[in-house]
């Protein structure tokens, strides 16, 4: 199962703003199972459900259950990723819709990504509707709120004496600060509605931006393509907790505790998140093992006693026990078929 993910940009500025407002920050990124060194690169990547216990928990220290609107109407998408200059640096508001479409998963993946687009316009008699088509939406009305609370933000500070939204529909219940909705997306919401979708003017689709370089675009684009490529090679723990235990096999005995920590989580953080992908580190070991050590065999790059030191056995016949229980066979056995079909 593919573990979802945001970009630790996104989760650092909910940290800096909530310290702002009085959280303790030690205490902040403890709750959601953080280090610093995790948000140290905006790009990096971590779990949805790490940023979700890190939303509540920031209201929580906040004492504001409209945290995340507030959040939104406060800070800059510019200011926090990639994708904000991009959407910033389009020709139009089509063309910057267009564009988040293409990119949203850098801030925030979800399952509606991989077989289709994130918003939809669909026009309609009073202007055009702005459909999030976010699966399961209830699971995490935070993420609404984060959604719609940025498009009110960023459209208004552009263009102050343009309103932006018209109307908002959310398919959560009302929440207890339910008139917060209203007052910071400054137009009228409705609860229990069938869809989350926004209403503007259909006059807001022939809008150009002043500010659009098509040089300064490409950079942009170049960036978050990279990213983008990125992102699409690392869509599982697993894959990541391989990526930073290959260079270290060799050495034998890999600790948990320092994959953990490289990861920027807690190491029970870090078990919930495999039991989630249905595997334990221990496994994730073991089949990393096998396959370097069938690797090398195979590709006649290292002997049976080399080989074994590189996948992290201090002693050839405990490799070799390992070995037939992974494959059936002895390394030279395997080395002999593998030869054999070649």
């Amino acid at each position: 199962m593919k573990v979802l993910t945001v970009a630790a940009g996104l989760a650092r500025t909910y940290i800096d703003y909530a310290e702002r407002k009085g959280a303790d920050r030690v205490a902040l990124l403890s709750a959601a199972g953080l280090t610093e060194a995790a948000i140290v690169d905006q790009d990096d990547r971590l779990p949805l459900e790490t940023y979700r216990t890190l939303i509540l928990a920031a209201k929580d220290a906040t004492g504001d259950p409209a945290f995340v609107l507030h959040h939104a109407m406060d800070t800059e998408l510019r200011q926090i990723s990639v994708v904000g200059l991009i959407v910033h640096s389009a020709k139009s508001m089509a063309d910057s819709m267009v564009q988040l479409n293409r990119y949203a998963k850098l801030m925030v993946e979800v399952d509606v990504m991989d077989s289709g687009e994130r918003f939809s316009m669909e026009p309609c008699a009073e202007g055009v509707w702005v459909v999030d088509n976010r699966p399961d939406p209830n699971s995490f009305p935070e993420l609404t709120e984060a959604n719609y609370g940025r498009f009110v933000s960023e459209f208004s500070r552009e263009f102050p004496d343009h309103p932006f939204a018209l109307a908002i529909e959310v398919t959560h219940p009302a929440p207890s600060y339910a008139e917060a909705y209203e007052r910071v997306l400054r137009c009228p919401v409705t609860f229990n509605a069938q869809r989350n979708a926004m209403l503007i003017g259909s006059e807001w689709l022939e809008q150009e931006f002043d500010d659009h370089i098509g040089y300064v675009f490409g950079i942009y684009a170049e960036r978050a393509d990279a990213l983008l490529a990125r992102l699409e090679t690392e869509d599982s723990l697993r894959a990541r907790i391989e990526a930073l235990v290959l260079p270290e096999l060799h050495k034998g005995e890999v600790k948990i505790d320092t994959v953990a920590r490289d990861l920027g989580m807690s190491r029970q953080t870090l078990y919930r998140r495999l039991k989630d992908e249905g595997v334990t580190f221990a496994q994730i070991l073991d089949d990393l093992r096998c396959r370097m050590a069938s690797d090398y065999l195979s590709a006649r790059k290292a002997s049976v006693n080399e080989t074994a030191y590189l996948v992290g056995f201090s002693e050839a016949s405990s490799f070799v026990r390992a070995f037939r229980r992974w494959t059936g066979m002895t390394p030279v056995q395997y080395r002999g078929q593998q030869h054999s079909l070649t």
